[in-house]
């Protein structure tokens, strides 16, 4: 599988913020949910030119959701999806998430 379409997108929010900075230098990315270990950190590798130390996956559950339409509530759920914890080693940082 090319690195490309193994990371799909880097997940960004005030926890993965928080994890990016100090002594955990952990960067979260939504994954392919075919997509193995070793995949992920061989494409981290490639496309981001960092050396990765270990990775943590989860598989993040469907939640239910409602809305409101004019023929009344519609319930669903959200679509499950495959998370991944990199961690970098110390020094290193990705500067396209970063921003720098």
């Amino acid at each position: 599988m090319r690195a490309d379409r193994v990371i799909i997108e880097p997940v960004l929010t005030e926890k993965t913020n928080g994890m990016r900075g100090g002594d955990y230098n952990k960067y979260t990315f939504k994954v392919d949910p075919r997509s193995n270990k070793m995949q992920i950190m061989q494409a981290v590798k490639e496309l981001f030119k960092v050396k990765p130390l270990k990775c943590n996956i989860v598989t993040v559950k469907a939640k239910p959701r409602s809305s409101r339409t004019k023929s009344g509530m519609r319930a669903g759920n959200t679509a499950p999806w495959k998370k991944a914890i990199v961690t970098l080693s110390k020094g290193e940082t990705i500067e396209a998430i970063e921003g720098v």
